[in-house]
């Protein structure tokens, strides 16, 4: 029985990952260099799991300016992240499960800053009945902190609740909590190997919002496939 939704924020909600990859990109090909997206994706959905800029110094042999880089990024990604709507298919989901009177929580390795920013800015904060974040102290992704204490949070065990994750680092926490996981992840991963899951969509929107409920409550047969 479904009775819990646990939403991934970066990639999920909003897509604030690719922004991050086109000036990283840019970046690199001003020296010379690629960014690869298998790498890339190894720091998605967690803390210190992907040092770019020491990457690009052992590729190149160049010695970085890493302070003057970071800021250069931090002002285009923020700009990029500005223009970005709601992932595909968010809105419906969250306005179907509270028709079925389903608990929903955010669970997200970034700050609770960031995290709420963002769903203030969209109107969405009001939407969930708990959010948790590292700044609550808990060990981020892959470890299961998060969504254990999103669980708890809003009074559901782990599992009755699945996890809407775009990262393999979210995943592997979603696993490691005992929870169901639908992986939907940004088109830059489309390639990339993604640990076990439940059930992967290109899009939130791959199902009508309430068809995807009754699939994940078990009215359906699942199957994992990539719409």
């Amino acid at each position: 029985m479904l009775e819990a939704l646990i939403f991934d924020f970066d990639g999920l909600i909003l897509d604030t990952e690719t922004p991050d990859f086109v000036v990283l990109g840019e970046q690199y090909r001003r020296y010379g260099a690629e960014l690869r997206p298998e790498r890339w994706a190894n720091g998605l959905g967690t803390t210190g799991g992907y040092d770019p800029y020491g990457e690009l110094e052992q590729l190149t042999g160049a010695s970085l300016d890493r302070d003057a880089l970071w800021h250069e990024h931090r002002a285009r990604y923020l700009e990029l992240c500005a223009l970005q709507p709601l992932q595909p298919g968010v809105r419906e989901l969250i306005g179907a499960a509270k028709e079925r009177h389903l608990r929903l929580a955010v669970a997200s390795s970034a700050t609770r800053e960031w995290v709420e920013g963002w769903l203030a800015r969209h109107d969405l904060r009001d939407s969930f009945d708990c959010v948790r974040t590292r700044s609550d102290g808990l060990r981020v992704k892959p470890a299961p902190d998060l969504f254990l204490s999103a669980a708890a949070c809003v009074g559901v065990s782990p599992e009755r609740c699945v996890v809407l994750e775009d990262s393999p680092n979210g995943m592997r926490a979603a696993a490691a909590a005992g929870m169901r996981c639908v992986a939907v992840p940004v088109a830059l991963l489309d390639f990339v190997p993604l640990p076990p899951h439940t059930l992967r969509l290109r899009s939130l929107a791959a199902y009508p919002a309430t068809a995807l409920l009754e699939l994940l409550n078990g009215e359906h047969a699942a199957q994992d496939e990539s719409r």
